[in-house]
């Protein structure tokens, strides 16, 4: 199964009082969220379930890429890599899934992913990790695939 993390872009800072959730993309953020939605729409395979956090910034981050998509309540922004782990259905999903979220929790889900660890890793604002599960021996053996950055392409 494969597993793409799409960190949001850039968004507003937010201000005294404001709804975290509702926090829009940049203009920068938006053309980050554009460069990096060609690159996945020249990758992704068609069968790709694309799961977002309903916080508008990821909600418009998805959008860019011109797919459906289904928000899931546990990818909030105090989202935790088992939820999002769960929502993805790793490692038993039949299709791939792109999972558009925020830090910390995709930062944790690779570190868990990659080193049986949940350590503060972090992915940059619009910044794609894609690991690629499979079975060897027996066991699930977890390969990164790409890891890429807006300023990248």
């Amino acid at each position: 199964m494969d597993l793409i993390l799409w960190r949001h872009a850039e968004a507003a800072e937010p201000g005294e009082g404001d709804d975290d959730l509702a926090r829009p993309l940049t203009a920068k953020g938006e053309r980050h969220a554009e460069r990096v939605a060609a690159w996945l729409g020249r990758h992704l395979a068609a069968t790709t379930r694309v799961l977002v956090s309903p916080a508008v910034r990821a909600q418009q981050t998805a959008r860019a890429l011109d797919r459906k998509f289904k928000t899931v309540e546990e990818l909030v922004p105090s989202g935790t890599a088992q939820g999002l782990l769960h929502a993805a259905r790793w490692p038993e999903g039949r299709e791939p899934a792109l999972v558009v979220g925020h830090q910390p929790a995709l930062g944790m889900t690779v570190a868990w992913l990659m080193s049986g660890s949940t350590q503060p890793w972090t992915i940059r604002k619009g910044g794609v990790v894609w690991l690629r599960g499979r079975e060897r021996d027996g066991a699930l053996q977890v390969v990164l695939h790409a890891a890429l950055t807006p300023e990248m392409l």
